[in-house]
């Protein structure tokens, strides 16, 4: 089975290898290091301090796995391939909440990359995916839980 395309930014690449090397360097020498404090309190059978270790241990290399897949299959977004013209993945789109008449500024990123604390909204989200493809002055509909909200599109940047 094909493994799924993950799309980058290249802050987003930048923040995914820097991840993996702590990961590697030092978070493995840490875990590693309780490791052995643990055995040498003496029986592992009933080592609470061991099992506690061992399933850090676990949690360090599958999200290791899972970032170095995210690497083997990204695609990473350059920022002159994101166009000013239309919301694309990479795209800062400022628009207008109608409803509230507030204005927001959303960074469009791929799901690997998504903070929505941080404006990060994911092109497979349903605001991300209602603003991709379209142009400033547009207004999109997005179908969220509690209704539909409706956006106007004030710019596009990168």
């Amino acid at each position: 089975m094909a493994e799924k395309e993950v799309v980058l930014t290249v802050d987003g690449l930048k923040k995914v290898e820097n991840e993996l090397e702590h990961l590697k360097t030092v978070r493995r020498k840490e875990v590693s290091e309780r490791i052995k404090t643990a055995i040498a309190f003496g029986d592992i059978s009933e080592n609470s301090e061991y099992d506690e270790a061992k399933n850090e241990q676990a949690q360090v290399e599958e999200r290791i796995f899972k970032l170095e897949n995210m690497l083997r299959n990204a695609r990473v977004i350059d920022d002159e391939d994101i166009s000013v013209e239309m919301v694309s993945v990479g795209s800062k789109v400022k628009v207008k909440d109608l409803e509230y008449d507030e204005e927001i500024v959303y960074a469009i990123v791929g799901s690997a990359e998504a903070d929505p604390y941080e404006g990060k909204i994911s092109n497979e989200s349903p605001v991300g995916e209602a603003l991709i493809g379209k142009r400033k002055g547009d207004t999109v509909d997005v179908q969220v839980p509690d209704g539909v909200m409706q956006y106007k599109i004030l710019d596009i940047s990168r």
